[in-house]
Formats: structure tokens, sequence, C-alpha cells
């Protein structure tokens, strides 16, 4: 069931901090998900009144010895949030997004850190691979960087690959990372830096307790809520069963739109993506094609190239084009052979472009290109170009 939180009898947000508390000790009590929160609030009134009648609940329903959360470890994890400066906000609030509000599962509350008021822009979701190409990590960021120059924030889940391609492209103008653990835990640690750049920059979400380190069951849950924030969520690079396809179906339940940016058919990266696109989902190939599918970030149709020029108008400032350089981090280069095959797909691609891409010297590179050569697991094209021999 569909909870309106703007409805006849919408969810008042909590008006002090111990009942705050309150609600976030209902909704951290075990078996209460978003559903059972919004139905008990909406059964009982207020959280204090939930939290009263949960054991009874939970009896009725066959759960025996039923506890609610320790008060004092929400009280606790409350009071850790306001003293490292995160923001709780809970349903109803003046920054709590309008994508949540009409979720079937939207979230009672969550943690932000960072600039609060990118949650009232309009937003865009784009998600991908893990194991990227460089082709599929610098479209990502390329993408990011143009819809952002167009008004837009761009929400990912901050995973190594697309994700990270896509902050880092959105960066300069506006991104949310939706984590699958608390918003003060990083995941994978590679992304530190960049983590804490959008805790200043952006924007930081998570609705798990602080210091939650995720789990595989977290990453689904981050899921729904990076599709259900965003007007439309952009595909780039996603396996048959992979967990961008999940949220792209997240999206289409949602209804959302699902934008894919078509691969190889010989890559199995793009084996969810084509798959999408087979199924009815929107071919995209740059920010121009996203702007004509949902339309632009203040709903008027018109070309990229009008919007940047306009933004460029109102700021004052030229926006300067951004060179794209994932970074390649301690673990990738202890196997630079594996990582060089991760860059390289069906999709050739040149070779000073991938010594760039792996920022390493390219007498180490060059020594490792041929030895794939050599296997037969890469093949040499003309004008110095690279692809993967499938």
């Amino acid at each position: 069931m569909t909870h309106d939180l703007f409805g006849p009898a919408p969810i008042l947000p909590p008006k002090s901090a111990d009942e705050t508390i309150r609600w976030l000790q209902l909704y951290r009590s075990r078996r209460v998900g978003p559903a059972t929160f919004y139905r008990l609030m909406t059964e009982h009134g207020s959280a204090g009144a939930a939290l009263l009648a949960l054991p009874e609940v939970a009896r009725a329903s066959g759960v025996k010895n039923y506890a609610c959360c320790d008060p004092m470890l929400a009280e606790q994890e409350y009071r850790a949030g306001m003293r490292a400066g995160f923001s709780l906000i809970c349903a109803g609030s003046p920054h709590y997004p309008i994508g949540f509000a009409r979720l079937s599962e939207a979230p009672p509350l969550f943690w932000a850190h960072g600039r609060l008021e990118f949650l009232s822009r309009p937003l865009l979701s784009i998600v991908g691979a893990r194991n990227a190409s460089s082709l599929g990590t610098r479209m990502a960021r390329k993408l990011a960087d143009d819809l952002g120059r167009a008004g837009f924030v761009v929400v990912s889940g901050l995973a190594r690959g697309v994700d990270a391609a896509a902050h880092l492209g959105a960066l300069p103008h506006g991104t949310i990372a939706v984590v699958a653990g608390g918003v003060d835990v990083v995941y994978p640690a590679e992304n530190t830096d960049l983590a804490a750049n959008i805790s200043r920059d952006g924007l930081v979400i998570s609705e798990q307790p602080l210091g939650l380190q995720p789990q595989a069951r977290h990453f689904p849950q981050r899921n729904r809520l990076i599709s259900g924030l965003a007007k439309a969520t952009i595909v780039i690079e996603a396996a048959l069963k992979s967990g961008s396809l999940i949220t792209a179906r997240n999206a289409g339940d949602q209804g959302r739109d699902v934008l894919v940016v078509p691969g190889h058919p010989f890559d199995g990266r793009s084996g969810g993506c084509n798959a999408l696109i087979r199924d009815g989902a929107t071919l995209v190939r740059n920010a121009d094609d996203v702007i004509e599918a949902i339309g632009t970030a203040k709903n008027e149709r018109q070309p990229l190239s009008q919007q940047i020029e306009s933004h460029e108008t109102l700021s004052g400032n030229p926006i300067k084009e951004t060179e794209y350089k994932p970074t390649v981090h301690p673990h990738q280069q202890k196997d630079v052979q594996s990582h060089i095959m991760a860059l390289l797909s069906i999709n050739p691609i040149a070779e000073d472009q991938l010594i760039r891409d792996l920022d390493l010297p390219s007498a180490t590179v060059s020594a490792k290109l041929l030895d794939l050569e050599l296997e037969g697991a890469i093949m040499r094209q003309s004008g110095g170009l690279l692809s993967r021999v499938i």
C-alpha cells in the first residue's frame, strides 16, 4: 500500500528532540520497516503510543517475548548524529524530498550530511557496473557533468565504477550519494576521499543506523532510495544479473522513467542495458537525449547547449570543461593486467587514453599490454586502438 505523506491524514513530523528520538526508536525496533512504521503511526497517532502498543501487536502476530529498540540506544544514536553535525530528516519535514513522499516503502527518517538544499532540486539517478570499462566510466562522468550544468543534481550509490564516475562528474554542480551503511561509514574504502568531498560540496544520505557496516541485504534497500529519489534513472553498463538492473526495475515500479545507454552485444557488462532497451526503456546517448525524454530541470524542452549558455549568463562564470581521470586505487595497481582487462571492452579505445585512465607509467602499461597481446587477450587495431578479444 502506498502511504501518501501529503494525503488527507498526513504524517506530521516530530516537533521536539524527545519526539524525534521516539521516531528513531520505533524505526530501529525489530521487524519495523517503513510499511509497519506508517501503519502504527496511523493507528496510534504518535511514535510514543505506537511503541507502547508494539509488543502486543507483535504477540498477536505470533512473535513471542518481543522488545522494542532500547530507548537509550536510540538516544545515543541521535546525540551522536547531532554532535557529528548530521541532520535527521523525518517524513513530513521541510527537507523531506517529494520523491520519497509517495513511495510505498518511503523511509520514515534518514540521516543526511552535507547540503540539504539539493533534496529540493531536480534529481536524476545514474547507476551502472562496478567493474565498468574505461568507456563506461567516461560516459558516466561526461553525462553527469552535462546534466549538472543543465540544472540537475545527480544521485548515485558511491560504489566503485559508474557510481564514482557519476559523482565525480556532478560534484561541481551538485550530487547526492545514497549509501547502504551508516551515513558515517564509507564503503568501499577506496572512495574515502570522494565521500569526504561529497559531504562537503554535495550530500550523503542513509536510512541505516550510524556506524552500520553495510551487508548484502542493505544494498537492495539502498537501491530503492536511489531510484525513488529521482525523476528518472539512467543505467550505464549493467549485466543481466546486477544491482543496477534491480535499481532500474525499482524505478519502473515506482513510476519513474528508465533511460539506458546501449552497449555492445558481446560485452557482458551491457547485457542488462540492452535487455532494458528491448523491453521498452528509452535509449539515450547524451544529455540532450535525456532532456528530450524527461524535459529540462525547469520542464522546458530546450537543447543542452542553450541550457549551458543560460546557466553561464545567470552565474556570470563560464563553466570549465573537466577532464576525465578516474582514480586508480592501490589494490588495483597490484594487478595491472586485471585492471587493464577491466577497463577494456569490445569497443576499441586509444592506448594513450588507457594509460591516462590507469594513471601508471607508460612503460609499465606497455609491457603488460604486450603480455596480454601475446596471450591473445587483447587486440590492436589501426590508429593505436585497443580492444578485448571476446
